[in-house]
């Protein structure tokens, strides 16, 4: 009896395993994008710098948006309408975003992508399909997901632009979109629909939440973390090819690398995080986003300068990115747990907005270097404000 309570049943198994192959199909295709959109935008119609941030970033914009209210209709007409509906958006967006030639369709494509939000949709029905005792289990696989296809994404991008250039990814996202569609049959139809505050967003409780200290600390973290990485892929391929004479078409021989062994870097930091030291990794972990863009600007004729800076970048990017959901779970209360992880989470995707149109609108005035400047001095203000008052051992 007690292990049945520890373990997922096969039917939790395959709820937990589908949906997170959907979180995976999409955000596998979102993170493909990233390293290599700034290139190619240059070559559409319209471009500027700035509609090019912006073109990079909207889709965070109206997945800010309409994540938490998606997830709220979830409630009333159901989980899968909401996730087809929002797939379908998705997928779209993608074909939109691939047959454009102009800037501006681009912007509308990515929009549309951002439009399909449906990642509290996939955590409600998830919380739906599972029991309480093996919930949170469930939960970290989703969390690894979408940290397995970030680290793919950020590999398979490069790699990809050089088979099927970017239009042919938008193609391949559209594909993954379909994918998730299809799995989606596999995911059990709940009995009924049931409001778990552990998961879910729950109106009533927006004011305590958004007057907690510690929690808006950890908003403002998750929103500056995802504002220096867009804002710094605005600059990064632009300087890789400008200035360390790295040719898009070469530009994966860099990160494939890189990635790998930012991957095998960070579990050691996470599972001290966790255990004895969240404080002082977290700390160390903006630490090293500060040396990071800074020697982004040092090194930034040096393919093996930018190199070190890179795996100094992804490894401290994705250590916070493992640790702060951890830390907005642990420091809100258990009633209203759900509501402060949905935003959190709109914070995330309104950061990667900001970062997008800050780093469109520098380039445009200044050049790539400063973009990774002022990245920089985001992550210093970051770190001034988490020294001055927040203690995370919550």
């Amino acid at each position: 009896m007690r292990k049945s309570s520890v373990n997922l049943t096969s039917t939790e198994k395959q709820a937990t395993l589908s949906l997170a192959a959907i979180f995976a199909f999409r955000m596998l295709g979102l993170f493909m994008i990233i390293p290599v959109f700034s290139l190619y935008a240059q070559q559409l119609k319209g471009t500027t710098p700035l509609l090019m941030g912006i073109a990079l970033g909207c889709y965070g914009l109206t997945q800010a948006l309409l994540q938490i209210p998606f997830g709220m209709w979830s409630d009333k007409i159901g989980r899968k309408p909401i996730i087809i509906l929002g797939l379908s958006l998705f997928a779209l967006g993608s074909v939109v975003a691939a047959y454009s030639h102009t800037i501006w369709g681009v912007i509308i494509g990515r929009s549309l992508q951002g439009a399909g939000a449906i990642g509290s949709t996939i955590i409600a029905l998830l919380a739906d399909l599972t029991s309480e005792q093996v919930r949170t289990k469930a939960m970290a696989v989703i969390g690894i997901t979408i940290g397995t296809a970030f680290s793919l994404g950020m590999i398979l991008g490069p790699i990809l632009n050089t088979l099927i250039n970017v239009s042919g990814i938008f193609w391949l996202t559209a594909i993954l979109a379909i994918c998730g569609l299809m799995v989606l049959s596999y995911v059990p139809t709940p009995k009924k629909i049931v409001v778990h505050p552990e998961a879910e967003i729950i109106a009533a409780d927006f004011r305590s939440v958004l007057r907690d200290k510690k929690l808006l600390q950890l908003d403002l973290s998750i929103l500056l973390s995802h504002a220096i990485l867009t804002a710094s892929f605005v600059a990064l391929p632009i300087s890789l090819q400008n200035n360390a004479g790295l040719t898009e078409a070469h530009q994966w021989w860099l990160y494939l690398p890189v990635l790998l062994l930012a991957f095998i870097s960070m579990p050691p930091f996470i599972m001290l995080a966790e255990r004895k030291y969240p404080t002082g990794i977290f700390i160390l972990s903006v630490c090293g986003l500060i040396i990071a863009e800074i020697s982004f600007w040092v090194w930034q004729h040096s393919i093996l300068g930018t190199a070190v800076a890179l795996w100094l970048f992804f490894t401290s990017f994705t250590i916070l990115e493992a640790i702060l959901p951890s830390k907005v779970s642990k420091t809100a209360p258990a009633h209203s747990k759900g509501t402060a992880i949905g935003i959190y989470s709109s914070c995330q995707f309104f950061g990667i907005f900001l970062g997008g149109c800050l780093g469109g609108w520098i380039y445009g005035h200044y050049n790539a270097g400063v973009v990774l400047l002022v990245c920089a001095m985001l992550a210093i203000l970051w770190l001034g404000i988490t020294i001055s008052g927040v203690n995370f051992k919550k």
